[in-house]
């Protein structure tokens, strides 16, 4: 049966989502569960896309993520695939009517990974858009459930929040991006010659995207609102970390907030919600 054969799909993308990341995961337990399965297909399409770039290091990145372009577009258009990611991901598409605007830009910032180790502003600006404001989009349109008013109207600070999410990676990671990788994401950042001056501007940046992105997840609706909170909670303890660590550190290395940080932050989290005090 068909069903089966979703479900077996969705589940896919479930245990990718579950593998590769303790905090999102964390994140879309606490949504109603009609939000569950399309999220954790959102997550399986983006994340196998950023695994060919980031670490298929012996095998051809360029035809293999152009393969996987190809076979995006193809179950979308047979509304089906043999790839349970894609089945999962196409079927998301289809019933959120998910733009096609959206999934090119993110594929296309997965294949600038490919060519390009430092970025400009408008290519910073361009690679943040396609890389993760897109991907907090296409969950918007999971969240509205076919609501464009309401959509359009919470779109900017999804925007904001999915960008204020890749800058804190980026500084996270910025160790790993430029021994493993040779990437600088942040324009005009020498990772060799990495300032407090550099440091102190860019937190300034996520603190704004931070501030903009508040102001939206208020008004999501009830069973999205605590699981998109929690991100941002976990994403905002992040920051603190990494705006106490000093630039040696940050150089050093990969900043974390523990398991049991994150269970502390979860129960905390579920209060203020229960409470109506976000």
């Amino acid at each position: 049966m068909l069903s089966l054969y979703n479900q077996v799909c969705q589940n896919c993308s479930e245990l990718i989502t579950k593998r590769y990341s303790t905090s999102f995961s964390m994140g879309i337990r606490a949504f109603d569960p009609k939000f569950r399965p399309p999220i954790y297909a959102v997550y399986g399409f983006v994340r196998f896309a950023d695994e060919i770039v980031d670490t298929f290091h012996n095998f051809p990145k360029a035809k293999l993520l152009n393969r996987f372009r190809e076979d995006t577009y193809r179950a979308i258009e047979e509304r089906i695939s043999l790839n349970p990611v894609l089945h999962a991901f196409q079927e998301v598409v289809h019933k959120y009517s998910i733009e096609r605007e959206l999934i090119d830009a993110f594929l296309d910032s997965m294949e600038m990974d490919l060519h390009f180790s430092t970025y400009e502003d408008a290519l910073y600006k361009q690679y943040i858009y396609g890389s993760a404001e897109v991907v907090g989009l296409m969950c918007l349109r999971v969240f509205c459930e076919g609501d464009n008013a309401y959509y359009e109207r919470l779109k900017a600070p999804a925007c904001s929040l999915g960008s204020a999410f890749q800058k804190i990676n980026f500084l996270r990671d910025m160790k790993s991006d430029f021994d493993e990788r040779g990437r600088v994401y942040f324009p005009g950042v020498d990772f060799l010659n990495f300032t407090q001056a550099d440091k102190d501007a860019i937190e300034a940046d996520i603190k704004k995207d931070f501030d903009d992105a508040y102001v939206g997840i208020v008004q999501l609706p009830k069973g999205a609102r605590l699981g998109v909170y929690l991100a941002y909670v976990y994403y905002t303890k992040l920051f603190q970390k990494i705006k106490h660590a000093p630039v040696k550190r940050v150089k050093e290395e990969r900043i974390r907030v523990n398991d049991g940080r994150k269970v502390m932050l979860l129960m905390s989290s579920t209060v203020r919600n229960s409470f109506n005090m976000l």
